[in-house]
């Protein structure tokens, strides 16, 4: 195939649309099942590059959950506690914990669940059974893996009627160095972004503090990657193996570290006792269930357990979850990773940082006032490392 008709563009009014290859080559990519459109394909060739590259990086299978041409999340196959089983609504599937690559999407599609609804998935292995039974009973677009087995294949193409999005991606392809694209009509051309991001990317640690185990460079490694394929300005906070918190596109890089650091309270406080044991009426589905939670942990909690609604949502009216209680809880959160896609140009970042736990930063570094962040970072006994690499993306 060597090209593709689309639907239409980014808009319905875009006509018409297609993707295709240049020098008469063929696309790298078989349609399984469905109609991918514009922005589908957006998502599958970055999340892809994502996870070929954590894979490459790590050695492990890794998956994401893709929305609007940025992740939600990112997440290697490590194994999951029981509560965050529960946390990420997987506590029931049988076969879980033999599937790395079931474990690597079930951590990232629970990271951020409000937003990773209707999301497009990329995988680094080929899909499994236990992996495509997690995917069939949530509202997503489609995927894009290298392969899929008989077994898997036959339960994904039961989705949305037989029209889910299905796409099989060639492994070993390498696009062209240089890229090409237009905006409006005036074409722009640049080398692709081939950074190599590891653990080597780490060594200059510029804080007091010089600590940093393998799990905080696995977790910050995960992080790095996540952000080259992130709207920027964007921040990234991971922690066992996992992103659990996104901040992309924002023009402030402050207000990246506020946007991603309270994704990454929520995602510690779904494990509170008190959200993991809501009673749930069991007519309350998976989607009404995740907003539900979202507003308990909120300050606006209220809208959930008023009268008149409480009794819509839960078999008997729950205690609510204090500013206290959520303000103890994570002040026991420590060890989590954070990058950055760009330096940080004031310690602000690093005083929001050290209020969701941050202990470990990778950072391009390059401002002029690093002196005032390395001190903050001193100030939390942190560990920084300077990659001296910036990662935008756009």
């Amino acid at each position: 195939m060597k090209e593709f008709e689309l639907k239409y563009g980014c808009n319905p009014n875009q006509k018409p649309a297609k993707i295709y290859m240049n020098g008469d080559k063929e696309l790298p990519i078989e349609i399984l099942s469905g109609r991918p459109g514009y922005i589908n394909f957006l998502d599958a060739f970055n999340s892809w590059q994502l996870v070929k590259e954590i894979k490459e990086a790590l050695g492990m299978p890794a998956a994401t959950s893709f929305k609007h041409v940025s992740p939600t999340s990112a997440a290697v196959g490590t194994p999951m506690s029981d509560d965050l089983k529960k946390a990420c609504f997987v506590d029931d599937i049988e076969g879980l914990d033999e599937s790395p690559l079931a474990l690597a999407y079930a951590r990232a599609r629970g990271t951020d669940r409000m937003s990773s609804f209707g999301d497009w998935i990329a995988l680094s292995d080929v899909c499994d059974e236990t992996t495509a039974r997690l995917i069939k009973r949530e509202v997503s677009d489609g995927i894009i893996a290298p392969g899929y087995t008989d077994e898997a294949l036959e339960i994904l193409k039961s989705k949305r009627n037989g029209n889910y999005n299905i796409v099989k991606i060639d492994p070993n392809y390498v696009p062209e160095v240089q890229e090409v694209k237009q905006v409006f009509g005036i074409t722009f051309e640049q080398g692709r972004n081939n950074f190599e991001i590891n653990k080597a990317l780490l060594e200059n640690i510029v804080t007091e503090n010089k600590e940093l185990p393998e799990e905080a460079k696995r977790d910050l490694i995960i992080a790095l990657i996540t952000l080259k394929y992130t709207q920027s300005n964007s921040v990234c906070f991971a922690k066992d193996g996992q992103a659990i918190g996104v901040g992309a596109g924002q023009q402030s890089r402050i207000h990246c570290t506020r946007l991603a650091g309270n994704k990454a309270d929520i995602w510690h406080l779904r494990q509170h006792q008190k959200v993991l044991n809501l009673p749930f009426l069991p007519t309350v589905g998976r989607p009404d269930r995740d907003n539900t939670i979202d507003i308990y942990i909120s300050d606006d909690y209220e809208d959930v357990l008023a009268e008149g609604t409480w009794q819509t949502l839960f078999s008997e009216k729950p205690e609510p979850l204090t500013r206290e209680e959520k303000k103890a809880y994570l002040a026991t959160i420590k060890g989590v990773a954070l990058g950055s896609d760009a330096f940080f140009p004031f310690g602000d970042n690093i005083e929001r940082a050290a209020k969701s736990g941050v202990s470990y930063i990778a950072e391009p570094g390059g401002s002029i006032r690093d002196d005032n962040v390395i001190a903050t970072c001193n100030k939390f006994g942190m560990t920084m490392a300077f990659t001296g690499m910036r990662l935008f993306h756009h």
